[in-house]
């Protein structure tokens, strides 16, 4: 062998701003920062696993600290830069949280400030899922995250941003990361296969996309399975029978027989999906999913869509997807999943053939008010 192996997401991770997909306000503002000088001393990274957040603090510390930095486009080949990579920086500290959470942590943390940087510009502290710390950690870097020497900067990395104590998040920047578009993450793993020579369509990359809600990392870990499965070749069928999911054409077939209300129709696909071994609470996911696009379309369109096969009010379509996200959790938790599951799609439909009592005054008022002006010798009065 000529080398160990290396998962995808490792071999793929960005080493550059411009490689990082789907948050491009982060790198805007951090590559303005460098350019103008307007450099803080301690940063706040938030956001879902996956979504690029340990990889930006590595290369916003490569451009801090490269030779000829900082710069937004640090050389690959720099030697500080490889160190940073490799993880043998002695000024890029690298601390998971997690298992370094206690106060003598935090107080070595900041005895450590004191001393310049061995080889670098700064001394960069990156800090991953920062929640885990203690309130008492928390309580000793206070002052050291307030005002660190000059050559000491702060990057924190949390997927749970609302256990970080507000005292810490009020002396950082604050970086909100997104969970990825599916098209950008499919778009990322076409370049990835294209690379690697493996045979994938485009459908299995969208099916990809869609199981790692938003998160580059886990598309990366799940394409590395499926080629484990796959082979050089892989189909969206190969992805749906790995992971359990449905197919584009059922979940639309689905949603169309809930919007004729055709109830033996709906019943049927349940009983496809069971017998086909697919996830049931992926499945009214990805309906939901389909369901909310058919309301955004009804919105434009004026109130009325038709991407369900049926024309549709919005108000009928809201009733949908409301009863399937209220029946997510029965689906998840409750005894019996096909059941639950099969219930949840019946109300769906039941729910977006009724009418709001509003809606019904609403139009009783309007034939109302239209007689009355068709026939100015009548009289209509209402009932008490």
């Amino acid at each position: 062998m000529s080398g160990a192996f290396q998962v995808i997401a490792r071999r793929w991770r960005p080493q550059q701003f411009d490689e990082i997909v789907g948050q491009e306000h982060i790198v805007r503002t951090l590559k303005n920062a460098i350019e103008t000088g307007r450099i803080g001393h301690a940063y706040l990274f938030v956001g879902p696993r996956g979504t690029g957040k340990t990889s930006t603090a590595r290369i916003f510390a490569k451009a801090l600290n490269c030779t000829n930095g900082p710069s937004v486009c640090p050389a690959p080949d720099d030697p500080i830069c490889k160190a940073i990579v490799d993880g043998s920086c002695m000024d890029v500290i690298e601390i998971d949280a997690a298992t370094n959470r206690s106060v003598e942590d935090a107080k070595k943390i900041r005895a450590e400030c004191g001393f310049m940087p061995a080889q670098c510009r700064f001394k960069i502290y990156i800090i991953d899922e920062v929640h885990q710390l203690s309130k008492d950690a928390f309580n000793a870097l206070l002052k050291v995250i307030e005002e660190p020497p000059a050559h000491v900067k702060f990057i924190f990395a949390t997927t749970e941003a609302d256990k970080v104590l507000e005292t810490i998040t009020s002396r950082c920047q604050r970086f909100e990361f997104q969970p990825i578009p599916e098209d950008k993450i499919a778009k990322r793993l076409r370049q990835i296969t294209e690379q690697d020579g493996i045979d994938v369509s485009d459908d299995a990359l969208l099916a990809i996309a869609r199981l790692a809600n938003g998160g580059m990392r886990d598309s990366q870990s799940i394409l590395d399975q499926v080629i484990s499965f796959c082979g050089k070749k892989i189909s969206e069928k190969d992805v749906s029978d790995i992971y359990g999911l449905a197919s584009k054409e059922q979940i639309e077939g689905l949603t169309a027989a809930m919007a004729a209300a055709d109830y033996a129709g709906v019943v049927k696909f349940a009983d496809e999906f069971v017998a086909d071994g697919r996830d049931l609470l992926r499945v009214l996911k990805d309906a939901q999913a389909r369901v909310r696009e058919a309301l955004l379309e009804s919105i434009r369109e004026n109130g009325v869509g038709k991407m369900l096969g049926t024309p549709m009010r919005t108000e009928q379509i809201l009733r949908m997807l409301d009863t399937l996200q209220s029946g997510e959790n029965s689906v998840k938790m409750g005894l019996s999943e096909r059941a639950n599951f099969e219930v949840c799609l019946l109300k769906a439909t039941e729910q977006s053939r009724t009418r709001a009592i509003d809606s019904l005054i609403k139009d009783i008022a309007g034939l109302a008010a239209g007689t009355s002006e068709g026939n100015s010798k009548k009289k209509i009065t209402a009932a008490p």
